[in-house]
């Protein structure tokens, strides 16, 4: 496993700093959480974000992609999450692009690509989330018809759900799990909007009798397992990438603290115990980073270790992100309480991505079990 970043991932990496440092500060975040804005992101940001490609790295040339890979994709997610940038990249440039990509038939990729490489189309994933991340638990039924297949049932806190146009669904055959492609203004879908504690986008939906065509069938009859692992292994690296952003960010605007306030007339930074917090933070994040970079290079490589290495890095990410959180608040004192300052955000924004793709307890079990435990 390379330990750095090749010329051409810098150089996104570069570039995704930048554009979410001017762009989309949390400033940003806070103004739609205040505003109560009907979409939870910027629109226009996000046909930007498409314009520059982000929405094609996990899309092969022959459809239209760049097929950059996780790695880069990776990056823009790292940076996205120094601000905390709110966007649909996880749920349609991630999710949504590899499962056209991977499984899509070529009515499905023609239907449904070219909008989303253009940021036109929005994605999102009913997987069968819930309070505990259980993707094999699917209630969700589905039979066959006449000319297709009929949907029921419940999904929650599906990302970005209220805006999407297009839904992912995992549901339950004869033959078992299969997934399908659901736009969303398919009657029988009703999708409520659900705010999240750090103002991101979740939705409840629900399909009720809903008759789909026979080609809206994703991958193969009772084939949604596997094809969902890889989906879900995809999320949750990418995810990680993104708290490894906020990790880090929360570990630069602590430590930039720790310089600055004073107490006894000395900067607190030159107390033993706060720096043995800080190094202890310091050493956790660059643990995360190999941990990430490893799950982003074994899925672009398809290694056989991939999955187990996606739950390695979530499960870091998660306990990382927590760490660094928490501490940022601590080390602030009374005024990182308060809703002013920002480093409250990060704790937030800590405490629904840990359960989101997995807590860390599931993650733990999950590699234990990968590895013959």
């Amino acid at each position: 496993m390379a330990l750095v970043l090749s010329e051409d991932a810098q150089l996104v990496r570069d570039q995704a700093l930048d554009f979410f440092r001017e762009k989309s500060p949390i400033l940003a975040l806070r103004k739609l959480r205040d505003s109560a804005d009907p979409t939870g992101f910027s629109r226009e940001l996000w046909r930007e974000m498409a314009d520059l490609g982000w929405t094609g790295f996990l899309v092969s040339e022959d459809a239209g992609g760049s097929g950059f890979g996780m790695v880069g994709l990776g990056q823009v997610l790292e940076a996205a999450g120094r601000t905390l940038a709110a966007s649909p990249l996880i749920s349609t440039a991630l999710i949504g692009a590899s499962a056209l990509d991977i499984a899509g038939t070529p009515a499905q990729k023609s239907a449904y690509l070219t909008s989303l490489l253009s940021g036109d189309t929005i994605t999102a994933l009913a997987s069968e989330e819930g309070s505990h991340h259980n993707p094999a638990a699917v209630a969700a039924t589905a039979r066959p018809s006449a000319d297709g297949w009929v949907l029921d049932g419940r999904k929650t806190f599906v990302l970005d759900g209220h805006v999407a146009t297009l839904l992912i669904v995992s549901a339950r055959t004869a033959a078992g799990i299969t997934l399908f492609l659901v736009p969303a203004a398919t009657q029988g879908v009703t999708i409520t909007r659900r705010l999240m504690a750090d103002s991101r986008n979740a939705a409840l939906v629900t399909l009720a009798n809903v008759h789909l065509p026979a080609g809206a069938l994703l991958g193969t009859d009772g084939g949604g397992t596997a094809l969902l692992d890889r989906l879900l292994d995809r999320a949750r690296v990418g995810l990680a990438a993104e708290m490894l952003g906020s990790a880090c960010e929360a570990f630069d605007r602590t430590v930039q603290y720790l310089k600055d306030r004073k107490q006894f007339g000395v900067p607190i930074g030159s107390f033993q115990a706060l720096k043995h917090r800080a190094a202890v933070l310091f050493a956790e994040i660059e643990v995360t980073r190999s941990a990430v970079l490893a799950a982003l290079t074994a899925l672009d490589e398809g290694a056989a270790d991939a999955a187990a290495l996606a739950s390695l890095a979530k499960a870091k990410a998660n306990a990382t992100l927590n760490l660094a959180s928490s501490e940022g608040v601590q080390m602030h004192g009374g005024i990182g309480m308060t809703d002013e300052h920002e480093i409250g955000f990060f704790l937030k924004r800590s405490r629904v991505a840990e359960i989101t793709f997995g807590s860390t307890g599931f993650h733990r079990d999950r590699y234990a079990a990968l590895n013959g435990y």
